[in-house]
């Protein structure tokens, strides 16, 4: 089966709560248009920003109902359908399919840990049965679950064998390896770069056309103006572009990272997501008040998303 390549960059979206803990669904509609009109191409719901392991199945599926539902024009909605119950991931993919979603995805569980190609391209064989005519793309960020795993490997296993398998959402530090997966067979399958702080290098030895990024929630802007300068052959731009998203990221690892960090941010620029389920610990009053004068710090309310 041959599926279109995305171009440009898919935001993995946060997951609104209450303050009693239960999801909040009423922000997604002008959270969808903010990202539209950010420069971001669609949304890759129910993954690791998403606090997708959190979430029920059923919170899983209205979360992407309502995403259908809000999506603009053009907007490509991928649903994460990933679970340590493989039964529940390819109802959760069944789902998906049945209510139009663009395409799925899911990463390796975080329990138990897979060690061996096969056991991935079965789990994943699985799962991608159950939505046959979606394209479906394997999540890889080993530091969640521990597969660290040759992606060389997995797209010779899988080729042939999973036949709306379409490539790779790429959340790890190796370029090499990314580069080497996105040559196997002359580029056949599509590989999502996945680390925002490192989309120019992808670009230049990658030949990256697509990626999905979780500080684009609220940096959607300066990582998209990477591309954009690289498109059009301004190197010392994309450099600038890409050093200043470096800086942001400095700032959130300073706070916990992109899931409590980032998710607070939001909050920051006029969309206020609500907190972090348990687990997570969420940040106080105080350190949002730090973080806010962090990001002041390097100007990012002047270059940030907008609504």
């Amino acid at each position: 089966m041959e599926f279109e390549k995305i171009k440009g960059l898919i935001d993995a979206p946060f997951t609104p709560f209450l303050e009693n803990g239960e999801v909040n669904y009423e922000p997604i509609p002008a959270y969808a248009a903010m990202l539209k009109k950010n420069g971001l191409k669609g949304v890759f719901i129910n993954g690791s920003s998403g606090e997708g392991y959190m979430l029920t199945d059923d919170e899983r599926k209205r979360l992407a109902e309502a995403w259908m539902a809000s999506r603009p024009d053009d907007f490509k909605v991928i649903v994460h359908v990933g679970s340590c119950c493989a039964k529940s991931a390819r109802e959760l993919a069944r789902h998906a399919a049945e209510i139009g979603a663009w395409g799925i995805g899911a990463m390796a569980p975080p329990f138990p840990k897979i060690g061996r190609i096969e056991e991935l391209v079965e789990y994943i064989e699985l799962i991608a049965a159950g939505a046959p005519e979606l394209p479906f793309y394997y999540y890889h960020i080993p530091a969640f679950n521990g597969a660290f795993l040759p992606m060389t490997e997995l797209l010779k296993a899988v080729d042939g064998r999973v036949p709306n398998f379409a490539g790779i959402k790429y959340t790890f530090e190796s370029i090499y390896e990314y580069n080497q997966c996105r040559l196997y067979k002359d580029g056949k399958f599509d590989m999502l770069h996945g680390q925002d702080e490192t989309i120019l290098p992808s670009l230049a030895m990658g030949g990256a056309q697509g990626g999905i990024g979780g500080t684009t929630n609220y940096n959607g802007r300066e990582l998209v103006s990477i591309i954009d300068a690289w498109k059009r052959g301004d190197i010392e731009a994309a450099r600038e572009h890409q050093n200043f998203s470096q800086e942001v990221i400095n700032v959130i690892c300073k706070y916990r990272g992109n899931i409590v960090g980032g998710k607070r941010i939001m909050k920051l620029i006029g969309l206020d997501l609500g907190k972090n389920r348990i687990p997570f610990r969420n940040m106080t009053d105080q350190e949002e008040a730090a973080m806010k004068a962090d990001l002041e710090s390097i100007g990012f309310f002047e270059r940030c998303n907008k609504f």
